[in-house]
């Protein structure tokens, strides 16, 4: 694959892949799409991650698991990966990415991130937004380990397994891998303005809009979101709502991150920005389309180069219901976003 086509897939599939295929002869070959997650914790200042064994095929691996219809991959993966250890997890940096050719000739892809242990106190709001997951059964997953980093990698039954523990460890090395999420999304799918005859700050959302605001529940829920701030019109509101029921959450609703005010007074947004940067918890902003390059150049600013590349330059910059999600690490010099990725809900 080439540099240019993986990373024109880094947003989109939230993980570049490595691509052991070369040059295929298998572009039409059913895919099978998966996700999961490089579980991790540090103890006495060493990175530990968490493997499991599957007796079924004796091997130690990450935990994951396919993806169903209707899913995110992130959800997929947090799903995926409670039922594997036996503990909820949040997601954090995405990772490699892997895929490879099955014995029965279809494509698999596995869809990696670094993840951590959920907190039964401090994510209990995002908790509260999930479907009950069941553990898996001892016939699927019968161990699950913390192993030291070098360890893990001498356990992993498959060479290329230990892509996405690499990744881990190098951000680990830089401390990028603490991260929280800053979520940006542009409100669900609303009426057209031709459409309407009631004030601006009225209208609503389309049945499609308010299933893309219901699609949102579990992503945001997935990377631990317990912080809301909102512009205060309608369309914005009404989108991010079923996620502040679901988590019972008490949102923050605020007129300057509404498109007039935002004309205005663009610095009163980017301030926005920068607080949910800077505070030290998962959080999701909805606003307008008009307002999120205001938003993308705050990001930008707090990015490396290679990030700020990756940010979404073009009009309409997300697509309605979708969103950006920011991987944010404490630096000496402030927060920095060192990954991002974008969440097109899922609405059938």
């Amino acid at each position: 694959m080439s540099t240019a086509s993986q990373s024109a897939r880094t947003l989109r599939t939230a993980t570049p892949f490595v691509d052991p295929l070369g040059a295929t002869s298998v572009q039409h070959a059913p895919v099978i799409q998966t996700a999961g997650a490089v579980v991790w914790r540090v103890r006495h200042d060493r990175l530990q991650v968490q493997l499991v064994h599957r007796p079924r095929y004796d091997d130690w691996s990450w935990p994951k698991g396919k993806h169903e219809e209707g899913e995110s991959l992130a959800t997929t993966a947090v799903r995926e990966v409670t039922e594997e250890t036996g503990k909820p997890v949040v997601l954090g940096l995405p990772l490699p990415g892997l895929q490879y050719l099955t014995p029965e000739g279809r494509v698999k892809r596995v869809h990696y991130w670094a993840a951590r242990r959920a907190s039964a106190k401090s994510d209990s709001r995002a908790l509260a937004a999930r479907t009950p997951i069941a553990p898996a059964s001892k016939r699927e997953i019968d161990k699950a380990e913390w192993l030291d980093a070098e360890d893990a990698a001498e356990r992993l039954t498959r060479p290329t397994d230990r892509a996405p523990l690499d990744a881990v460890v190098e951000a680990f090395r830089d401390r990028h891998l603490a991260t929280h999420a800053v979520v940006i999304v542009r409100h669900g799918r609303a009426l057209p303005r031709a459409n309407w005859y009631g004030v601006e700050q009225d209208r609503p959302l389309t049945p499609l809009g308010h299933g893309q605001a219901a699609a949102l529940v579990p992503v945001l829920a997935s990377y631990g979101v317990d912080a809301v701030i909102s512009s205060r019109w309608e369309r914005c509101a009404t989108t991010i709502d079923p996620y502040v029921r679901a988590a019972n959450l008490r949102p923050e609703y605020s007129d300057n991150l509404g498109e007039a005010q935002h004309e205005r007074s663009p610095a009163r947004v980017a301030a926005a920005v920068r607080d949910l940067l800077e505070a030290d918890r998962a959080s999701v902003l909805c606003t307008h389309r008009p307002v999120l390059p205001t938003v993308l150049d705050v990001l930008g600013q707090h990015s490396s180069r290679a990030v700020a590349a990756t940010l979404p330059r073009r009009d309409p910059y997300l697509e309605p219901g979708e969103a950006l999600v920011a991987h944010v690490a404490r630096t000496p010099k402030g927060p920095r976003v060192v990954a991002a990725e974008r969440v097109a809900p899922q609405v059938f």
